[in-house]
């Protein structure tokens, strides 16, 4: 089989790596997924249990992601949006923030929240449309920093921080410290105006599903696990092996990808617990995210509000998230109770610790690292962009873009010189 006709490998089918294949497919190039687990998706699956969906872990797609836009079929995934804006408890408080252009009625809200100084509500609101005006090639390229020291430098106070910024950003970066790169938050918060957040109609598993019906039936096999990769070549635990591939490409989870990979950096990653319960009828109402000020939990909301399709017996499902790996279920709930009422008539359905969930991204971060090692081996995956389905994607495009990229170089040009970089 001559090179240009041999399959390209692809280790991982996560967003990154079906987005690959897909990328490599549609450009005709023949291409193997090998995957280690028992379903696609890696990091984004969907269980269901007792007739609910529960995603591995609260998750959105937002629909402002550009990547997104470009490669899934949005209409398919039948989205069910939440509310474009919070409600934010503190102590014994709780205060109402939307974005006046898609909630008119509640265009009062942060205004007259208590949240922050008019000074304050005036410097997010021109946050918003410099980061809505400013091309993302633009915001890229601006000066990076922690989060915490850009909200500083626009003159924010830290009551607005505290009040606002962190409990909410807790909940997208993971961490409290507001300690992500100020590009990275720049880049969330456009396509956070520029989009809708919400989930597919039967789970956010739905997403790399149709990213795998995608490719030719076999492509991908479950239950691989990849422990050597070589150019051209991996070897599967159990002494199985692959050879004669054009090329390798690494879309495992960081830590895998550095194990297969020695000569890349693996981020530190962020961790989340994710609390499913349900309740004979939602406590809330309506469709929107809860945040918690006070750090108890990240945040919660009712998820049947906006889709029932999550529940089978019209039950309404709740996810709260905690940040870190925790298993005090009581705790949680004692906050429950305190963000809805009355949660003793509650069925906990599953617990979901997820150690890895998200990339560490504190600045000076790489918004773009090497995709392309040399030798014939490739990498992708969120590590190498952004921690976000977005990076997952555009990771997964650049990695084909580079095979095909060689693939028709010729044999002299093909580069074979390892990247000693992230």
């Amino acid at each position: 089989m001559s090179e240009r006709h041999a399959p390209v490998i692809v280790v991982g089918a996560g967003l990154s790596g079906l987005a690959c294949a897909v990328h490599l497919h549609e450009a005709g190039v023949p291409v193997r997924v090998l995957e280690a687990s028992d379903g696609v998706g890696g990091r984004v699956r969907t269980d269901v249990v007792n007739g609910f969906r529960l995603d591995r872990g609260f998750q959105v797609l937002n629909t402002g992601y550009p990547e997104a836009r470009r490669v899934l079929d949005l209409a398919a995934l039948d989205v069910r949006a939440f509310a474009s804006g919070l409600l934010i408890h503190g102590a014994g408080v709780r205060s109402r923030v939307m974005l006046p252009w898609r909630h008119p009625r509640h265009a009062l809200s942060a205004p007259l929240s208590g949240i922050g100084t008019p000074r304050d509500k005036a410097v997010l609101a021109a946050i918003t449309a410099r980061d809505l005006a400013f091309p993302a090639s633009r915001l890229r390229c601006g000066h990076d920093r922690t989060t915490l020291e850009e909200l500083r430098a626009w003159g924010m106070s830290d009551a607005m921080i505290d009040g606002l910024l962190r409990p909410f950003l807790a909940g997208v970066l993971l961490e409290r410290g507001l300690e992500t790169s100020s590009r990275v938050f720049h880049l969330f918060w456009r396509s956070f105006a520029r989009g809708r957040i919400g989930v597919p109609a039967f789970g956010m598993g739905e997403i790399p599903r149709q990213l795998a019906d995608r490719l030719p039936p076999g492509t991908v096999t479950l239950g691989a696990r990849v422990i050597r990769v070589a150019p051209g070549a991996v070897e599967l635990e159990g002494g199985g092996t692959h050879d004669g591939a054009a090329a390798v490409v690494v879309a495992a989870d960081p830590g895998a990808a550095g194990r297969l990979l020695p000569g890349i950096e693996v981020p530190p990653m962020r961790a989340v617990t994710t609390f499913y319960h349900a309740a004979p009828r939602s406590p809330l109402g309506e469709p929107v995210q809860v945040i918690d000020a006070t750090g108890a939990i990240a945040d919660t909301i009712v998820l049947t509000d906006a889709a029932p399709t999550y529940a089978a017996d019209g039950r309404a499902l709740i996810s709260t998230s905690v940040l870190g790996v925790t298993g005090d279920e009581p705790r949680v709930r004692e906050r429950l109770t305190g963000i809805y009422g009355d949660t003793s008539s509650w069925e906990h359905l599953a617990t979901y610790q997820v150690p890895e969930a998200l990339p560490a991204m504190p600045p000076p971060h790489p918004l773009r690292s090497p995709v392309r090692l040399g030798s014939g081996l490739y990498v992708c995956g969120d590590h190498r962009d952004t921690g976000s389905q977005q990076g997952a994607l555009v990771s997964g495009r650049r990695a084909a873009h580079a095979v095909l990229a060689d693939l028709h170089a010729p044999a002299a040009r093909r580069p074979r010189v390892v990247a000693r970089h992230r």
